[in-house]
């Protein structure tokens, strides 16, 4: 059977289609290609087994004992195109089988039959093979909708507990295509190569955590497929979001690049608003002020003289400081006493932009209204108070969660956590942030963006752009302190990172 010219599956990272869709629109891309402009399934599937197969060769070159785990579906075809072309270069291939062999249709039997034409066998699944140097996951790819069970679950289980590493074909099977969540159980990719088009659920939820190093390949099909599908996320990083900071005038001056007020820090809270105050100054604003509590207000800009600071007692000593403000970023360290429920009365009701985080969210949540242009920045648990339910609720389809945020409350909503997703009005997609690392799971790293995405805003941004472009920021900030290493790091080391990015330097120390 012809194998036609591919493009080859590119590496996690910028090369990656920034289009994220659920599985059903990828499976109307797969029908257009066949039905409308020709391309047979199972040159597709031929396509698709030849980049898997490619993959493997050039990401574990020394792998010579391949183990196939095929399921009777689509994703088993595709593994047994890539048993068939491993065999024919001399590798040692098994093929474990899942559900009757039998039971396949159309183009994955068409695949099984060439494979056992070219002198392959199919085992049942009994039990892992000890001495494997890869095994290939093809069993049971973006269909599935109810945990994994039985015989089904063993399996993953097992290989998930072998050291071998393991090449997803598609998605980690029992990962669902849609939302990231594991059903049950799922595959723990060493590496994942998606076809035709990206995948949601890869990026969202657990889908970080299970699908390893991302490849892709669109496969060859026509372009002309993915015209009429609207894609349910885009995919964004600092390496494209960085291109809404231009140079600046030079003759530019620090009132032309923005006054942020930063409003919080109650008692024993001093540094969340210390940590959002610094991360603007480094993410470009030209000026910063922290409104905070009397006791320390003296005290919290000695080693950062950059930052001004006045202490407020009550709700009536922010009038001064909003008049000079552009944005006012509130609930870093804000407290929920009367100290900080005034402060937050008053800002809630002001025409500025807002960005609106910690504290403030909680406040928000105990008497919720909307605002057209305040950027919402919750945490999981933060949102599940927002929306009355479960911090389990809201992980277990977060795309949709920040979509039900957004419509309650308005404005932008910045979902945090692996995968951070920033939701807006529509037309405009909600967008899925790709940077980041779990080095950034650390005290005061969500202070850092909301000072961040306070500083987009006041230089200029729009409101969904700044939330874009700040989460990314502060994500790629996030990657580049981890250089030296992801356990230890702190808030600080993301805000020493912000300058670099922000001027274009991300390579200088490399």
């Amino acid at each position: 059977m012809r194998l036609a010219r591919l493009d080859r599956p590119l590496p996690d990272g910028d090369r990656l289609p920034h289009a994220l869709y659920r599985a059903e629109q990828v499976r109307r891309f797969d029908r257009l290609a066949i039905e409308r402009f020709g391309v047979p399934g199972i040159e597709l599937m031929e396509r698709a087994g030849a980049v898997a197969y490619r993959l493997l060769r050039e990401r574990w070159p020394n792998a010579r004992r391949l183990t196939v785990l095929a399921g009777t579906g689509n994703n088993g075809g595709d593994g047994y195109v890539v048993a068939r072309l491993a065999r024919a270069a001399g590798l040692d291939v098994r093929v474990l089988q899942l559900g009757e062999a039998d039971r396949a249709r159309g183009e994955a039997a068409l695949s099984l039959t060439a494979y056992r034409d070219a002198g392959g066998v199919v085992e049942g699944y009994g039990t892992l093979p000890r001495e494997t140097d890869l095994y290939v996951d093809a069993l049971l790819g973006t269909g599935l909708e109810r945990p994994v069970t039985g015989q089904w679950a063993e399996a993953i289980t097992a290989l998930n507990a072998q050291r071998a590493p393991v090449l997803a074909l598609d998605i980690p099977s029992g990962l669902h295509a849609d939302t990231g969540r594991v059903l049950g159980v799922a595959v723990r990719a060493s590496a994942t190569v998606s076809f035709i088009g990206l995948k949601l659920g890869l990026f969202v939820g657990a889908g970080a955590e299970y699908r390893g190093e991302l490849h892709f390949s669109a496969l060859d099909v026509p372009a002309q497929v993915y015209a009429g599908e609207i894609p349910a996320a885009a995919r964004i990083d600092w390496a494209r979001e960085s291109r809404l900071l231009v140079p600046r005038s030079r003759i530019a001056h620090k009132g032309d690049c923005g006054h942020v007020l930063v409003v919080g820090g109650a008692p024993g809270m001093s540094g969340a608003a210390r940590l959002a105050g610094e991360a603007a100054l480094r993410a470009g604003a030209g000026l910063v002020t922290i409104a905070t509590h009397p006791r320390h207000a003296d005290r919290l800009n000695l080693d950062r003289p950059e930052l001004m600071v006045s202490a407020v007692e009550r709700p009536d000593d922010l009038e001064a400081l909003i008049e000079r403000a552009d944005v006012i970023a509130i609930g870093p360290g804000l407290g929920r006493t009367d100290w900080g429920r005034g402060l937050w009365e008053f800002v809630r009701t002001l025409p500025h932009p807002l960005v609106v985080d910690a504290d403030a969210l909680n406040l928000l949540a105990e008497a919720p209204g909307s605002g057209p242009d305040w950027i919402l920045t919750p945490h999981p648990g933060e949102a599940a108070r927002l929306l009355g339910t479960t911090t389990a609720e809201i992980e277990s389809d977060r795309l949709d969660s920040a979509r039900r945020l957004q419509a309650r409350f308005g404005g932008v909503v910045v979902l945090k956590g692996a995968g951070s997703i920033v939701h807006g009005p529509a037309p405009r997609v909600p967008a899925v942030c790709s940077d980041g690392n779990p080095g950034m799971a650390t005290a005061g790293a969500g202070d850092v963006l909301t000072g961040v995405i306070a500083a987009l805003r006041a230089q200029g941004l729009e409101v969904d752009d700044a939330a874009r472009a700040g989460v990314c920021l502060h994500a790629a900030a996030g990657d580049r302190a981890a250089r030296a290493g992801e356990r230890g790091l702190i808030a600080t080391d993301i805000i020493a990172a912000l300058r670099p990015l922000s001027n274009g330097l991300a390579e200088a120390d490399r």
